[in-house]
């Protein structure tokens, strides 16, 4: 698609827009739903879509893909019935994949060869959430940034650390368009229209939407992200969040911060509950759980790319936290 001016457009149709078919609009986008994907994350791609229809031009249709042609069901539980089944899509499609829970549980050798074969005759490319998994196991995301859900993003690294992964909400290249899901899709598909009919198009759609573009803002991976957190704490989270393994002792870390043991352990006790020391392995433990759960790695290797030299250490305190073994984890993780 390419750019255009930003000049202004009609106000909107007062009737509902047309829900088009492929023919009649300018572009289409196909989107293959993957079983059990976030209904939160469809809508979000769709309603601005929808909404630019309303402003005087027949620009976008969509259709709503399975695997086989049949019903979907998302997390929530909700049928969808869909238009077409995969093996629909051109060699020069515009696709999008969306899932949510178990990306890869029913993802088969022939649905990575249609990707594939999408990206080998320059076919436009787009996951969101977990939906980079499937991507990048189909070998179409080298040479690309990635961004996707961060709960997923420690799993990804360890499977793909030759992979840029990204901060940002979303990642749009020419080609590609990855993005972390939810209702950060809206921002999302938003800069998609705005690279393809300007930015007055785009602005007019998020006023119809009655939201507030957010552009540029990083995503916060962790729980303990407050605007009313004294800065050395975020600073001394920070350090842990990037010294997960090889880890840093305490001592270290409030040198880094300038800031005496006891008194940082004064600020975590009373923000958090906890210790530094407790919370630095309750954060290596959730990303361990993350990997485990994500990804198809070995339990030894989880707790290695965790900072934990004593495997037994690390499955007491994983079993602790979690109320089940590292390897009960691993094996539906690698289903």
């Amino acid at each position: 698609m390419d750019a255009a001016n930003g000049d202004a457009w009609p106000y909107p149709r007062p009737d509902s827009p047309p829900i088009l078919s492929p023919v009649e609009a300018e572009h289409t986008l196909d989107v293959w739903l993957v079983p059990k994907f976030s209904m939160l994350t469809l809508t979000c791609l769709l309603e601005p879509l929808r909404v630019a229809n309303r402003f005087g031009r027949d620009l976008f249709a969509w259709r709503l893909l399975s695997a086989d042609g049949e019903e979907v069901v998302a997390s929530n539980g909700v049928r969808i019935d869909v238009d077409a089944s995969l093996d629909s899509v051109s060699d020069t499609a515009q696709l999008m994949v969306v899932a949510s829970y178990e990306p890869e549980a029913t993802i088969t050798s022939w649905e990575r060869a249609v990707l594939r074969r999408v990206a080998a005759h320059g076919g436009w490319l787009g996951g969101v959430d977990t939906a980079p998994f499937i991507l990048a196991r189909s070998g179409v995301l080298e040479g690309y940034s990635v961004a996707m859900h961060w709960e997923s993003v420690p799993a990804f690294r360890h499977e793909f650390p030759q992979l840029d992964v990204s901060q940002a909400r979303y990642e749009l290249d020419d080609l590609r368009l990855t993005g972390t899901g939810g209702a950060a899709s809206i921002d999302m598909m938003l800069t998609w229209i705005e690279r393809a009919y300007g930015p007055a198009l785009a602005n007019a759609i998020g006023r119809q939407l009655i939201h507030k573009r957010a552009r540029d803002e990083p995503v916060l991976t962790q729980g303990h992200r407050s605007p009313h957190l004294p800065r050395t704490v975020v600073r001394a989270l920070a350090i842990m969040e990037a010294n997960v393994s090889p880890t840093l002792a305490i001592p270290e870390v409030c040198r880094i911060v300038g800031q005496s043991q006891r008194q940082l352990a004064r600020l975590f006790m009373a923000h958090f509950g906890e210790t530094p020391k407790q919370c630095y392995l309750g954060m290596r433990l959730d990303e361990a759980h993350r990997i485990l759960a994500d990804s198809r790695c070995w339990v030894s290797q989880a707790a290695e790319s965790t900072g934990f030299t004593h495997l037994a250490h690390f499955s007491r305190a994983y079993r602790q936290r979690f109320g089940e073994s590292p390897s009960v984890t691993a094996e539906r993780g690698s289903q």
